[in-house]
C-alpha cells in the first residue's frame, strides 16, 4: 500500500472515531435489536486472490458511518495496489519457503485425515490428539509443486533436496553482472557455452590447484587444503602401491618403466664370449698346451742327464701344479652351480699349493745341503727323491685339509647377489650369479699358497750364492721374485675394484690372469731352458763326471771361501769350476760329438 493510501486510511478512521463520539453523546434513545443466530462454518475451502478480488469488487458502496472499513476504500485498494511486474514491491526471498512449509503441513494433515478419517468432516478420534510420528511420515512422503514451481519433497533423512543456481561474475560491454551458468539438482548442470574465462577463452581452463597425477606418481595432499595435492614421483626402487602411497620393491625386484609395479631383476654371469673371459681363456689354453709339450718332452727324454738332474719326480709334481693353475681359469668362468663352486674351492688354491710346495722342497733341499757343507761333510737327511715327494705332498695336503674343514662348516652353493650391481638407477640393476666365496674367504683360500710362496722366496734368497752348475737355485730365485711382483700387483687391483659395478668381471679376470702368469713364470724360467737344450742342443745333454756329494759340497764351499769377489757378481752367484779335470772332460766329450 502506498503512503498516500495509508494517510487517507488514517484520516478516514480519525473522522470515523470523532463521528462515533458525537453520536453516543446525543439524547437519542437507542434500541438494541436481538442479534441474529450465528452462522455455522461446516468446512473450509481454499480461496485464491482472484476470488477475493471478485468478492470485494461486487460489494455495493456503504453509506453507514459505523462501517469499520468502507467498501469504497477496499475497492480502490484492490484496483490500485495490485502487485505485478510493474510494481515496485520487492518480496523477501525467504517468503516462498515459509509458504511452502505451510503448504507442506497442510498437505500432510490432509493426507493424514484421508487415511485416518476417510469420508468424515473435521477431526476424528484417531486424530485427536495428532500423532507427531505418524504426521512426520506423511510429511516425508510429500511431493507437490511449490509456490515457485519447484517440487517440494523430502529424502529419507527428512532433508529437502539441494537446489542451487550457479552464477559467474562476467563483464559484458564494460558492465559487471552475475550471470546464471548452471544449476544443481541432484547433479551438476553447466552451460559451458555461456561461461567466460580470462583471455576470451570458451574452453574450461586446466586446474592449477590439482592436476591429475601421471602413472607412477602419488598424491601428496596439501596441508590445510584437502582438495589439492602435489604429485610426487615414486623414484628409485619404489612403485606406486595406491593413489597416495609409494612402496619399495622386494630385494630381488625392480620397478617397471612407469613405476606402477615390480618386475624381476635380470640375472647376469661371466659369459664365455665376454672380453673379460676371452683373454684369460687364451692365456690358459696356451699355457696348457705348453705344459703338455714340456711333459711330453720330459717323458720322451726321461732318462737323459738334464731331465734326471732337474729331479724328475718333483718336476712332474710341479708340472701337475702348473697344469692345475691353468685349468682353474675354466672353473672360474664356468656358470656357477654346486659342482663348479665345489671344484673352485678345491683347485683354486690346490694348483698353487702343489707348485710352491715343490719349489719350496727344492730350495730347502739346496739350502740344507750347502748349509750342512759348512759344518760337516756328511749328507743331510731327507734329500732322497722319495723323501722329497713325501715333504711336497705333506705341504700340499694342508691346503686340502683346510678346504675339507671349510666344506664341513659351510657347504658350497651358488647364490644370486642382488647387492653387487644394485645401482641408483633401477634399470641398470642386475643380479649376479656367483659362488658363495667372499673376498675374505678367497684370501684365506689363497693365503696358504702365498705363505708357501713367501717361504720359498726366502730360501731362494738364501741360496742365491750357490754355484750355478748346481741344480736350479738361480732359476728358482728369478721365478719367485717375479711371482711376488705379480701377486703384489694383484692385491690392490682385486680389492680396489670391490665397489665397482664391474666387480665380478674385473676380479675374476685379474685372479685368473695372475694365477696363469704365476704358472707361466715357473714354466718359462724352470723348464723352457731345459726343453730348449734337450731338443736343439743334444750335445749338451750328456752325463758329466760322477762325483760324490762330499766332493761337490766341499768344492763349492771352498770356492766361496777362497774367492771373496764371487759375492760381487750379479745375483751373488759364485761361478766356480769344480775341478780342472771336469772341464777337460767336458771339452773332450764336446769334440767327440762334433
Amino acid at each position: 500500500i502506498s503512503t498516500s493510501k495509508c494517510n487517507e486510511c488514517a484520516v478516514f478512521f480519525n473522522d470515523k472515531v470523532q463521528g462515533i463520539k458525537k453520536a453516543t453523546n446525543s439524547t437519542t434513545q437507542m434500541t438494541l435489536l436481538q442479534s441474529p443466530r450465528p452462522l455455522e462454518l461446516t468446512h473450509f475451502a481454499p480461496v485464491t486472490d482472484k476470488i477475493v478480488q471478485e468478492i470485494v469488487t461486487s460489494l455495493s458502496s456503504s453509506t453507514c458511518c459505523l462501517d469499520v472499513l468502507p467498501t469504497k476504500f477496499l475497492c480502490s485498494a484492490v484496483y490500485q495496489e495490485r502487485i505485478g511486474k510493474d510494481s515496485n514491491y520487492e518480496q523477501e526471498g525467504k517468503v516462498q519457503f515459509v509458504i511452502d512449509a505451510v503448504y507442506s503441513m497442510a498437505h500432510a494433515l490432509h493426507n493424514m485425515h484421508k487415511e485416518l478419517c476417510p469420508g468424515k468432516v473435521g477431526l476424528c478420534a484417531k486424530m485427536d490428539p495428532i500423532n507427531g510420528t505418524h504426521l512426520l511420515k506423511h510429511i516425508r512422503r510429500l511431493n507437490f509443486a511449490g509456490i515457485a514451481g519447484n517440487p517440494v519433497l523430502f529424502n529419507a533423512d527428512g532433508d529437502a533436496p539441494g537446489r542451487y543456481e550457479i552464477y559467474q561474475y562476467q563483464i559484458r560491454n564494460k558492465t559487471a553482472e552475475y550471470k546464471i551458468i548452471g544449476h544443481w539438482t541432484d547433479q551438476l548442470h553447466l552451460n559451458v557455452r555461456s561461461m567466460q574465462w580470462p583471455g576470451g577463452l570458451r574452453q574450461i581452463p586446466t586446474s592449477i590447484c590439482s592436476q591429475p597425477c601421471q602413472a607412477g606418481e602419488r598424491k601428496k595432499i596439501v596441508k590445510g587444503i584437502p582438495c589439492c595435492w602435489h604429485c610426487e614421483r615414486c623414484d628409485g626402487y619404489q612403485y606406486q602401491a595406491d593413489t597416495y602411497t609409494c612402496k619399495m620393491c622386494r630385494f630381488d625386484l625392480r620397478p617397471n618403466e612407469n613405476h606402477t609395479g615390480c618386475v624381476s631383476i635380470p640375472i647376469v654371469k661371466l659369459e664365455w664370449s665376454s672380453p673379460w673371459a676371452v683373454i684369460p681363456v687364451l692365456i690358459a689354453v696356451a699355457g696348457i698346451m705348453a705344459t703338455l709339450f714340456v711333459v711330453a718332452t720330459f717323458v720322451r727324454y726321461n732318462d737323459t742327464p738334464i731331465v734326471k738332474a732337474s729331479g724328475r719326480e718333483l718336476s712332474y709334481v710341479l708340472l701337475t701344479g702348473i697344469f692345475l693353475c691353468y685349468a682353474t681359469t675354466f672353473l672360474m668362468i664356468s656358470s656357477p652351480d654346486i659342482g663348479i663352486c665345489s671344484l673352485r674351492r678345491i683347485f683354486l688354491g690346490l694348483g698353487m699349493s702343489i707348485s710352491y710346495a715343490a719349489l719350496l722342497t727344492k730350495t730347502n733341499r739346496i739350502y740344507r745341503i750347502f748349509e750342512q757343507g759348512t759344518m760337516s761333510v756328511s749328507a743331510p737327511r731327507f734329500i732322497s727323491p722319495a723323501s722329497q715327494l713325501v715333504i711336497t705332498f705333506t705341504l700340499a695336503s694342508v691346503q686340502l685339509i683346510g678346504v675339507c674343514i671349510w666344506f664341513a662348516m659351510d657347504p658350497s652353493k651358488a647364490i644370486i647377489d642382488y647387492e653387487d650391481q644394485r645401482t641408483s638407477n633401477p634399470t641398470m640393476a642386475r643380479g649376479v650369479l656367483k659362488c658363495d666365496i667372499s673376498d675374505l674367504s678367497l684370501i684365506c683360500l689363497l693365503g696358504y699358497s702365498m705363505l708357501l710362496m713367501v717361504t720359498c722366496t726366502v730360501y731362494a734368497i738364501k741360496t742365491r750364492g750357490v754355484p750355478e752348475t748346481f741344480n736350479e737355485a738361480k732359476p728358482i730365485g728369478f721365478t719367485m721374485y717375479t711371482t711376488c711382483i705379480i701377486w703384489l700387483a694383484f692385491i690392490p687391483i682385486f680389492f680396489g675394484t670391490s665397489q665397482s659395478t664391474e666387480k665380478l668381471y674385473i676380479q675374476t679376470t685379474t685372479l685368473t690372469i695372475s694365477v696363469s702368469l704365476s704358472a707361466s713364470v715357473s714354466l718359462g724360467l724352470l723348464y723352457m731352458p731345459k726343453v730348449y737344450v734337450v731338443l736343439f742342443h743334444p750335445e749338451q745333454n750328456v752325463p758329466k763326471r760322477t762325483r760324490s756329494l762330499k766332493a761337490v759340497v766341499t768344492a763349492a764351499t771352498m770356492s766361496n771361501k777362497f774367492n771373496p769377489k764371487a759375492s760381487l757378481r750379479p745375483n751373488g752367484e759364485a761361478k766356480t769350476e769344480l775341478c780342472e779335470s771336469l772341464e777337460t772332460q767336458c771339452k773332450n766329450i764336446a769334440n767327440s760329438h762334433v
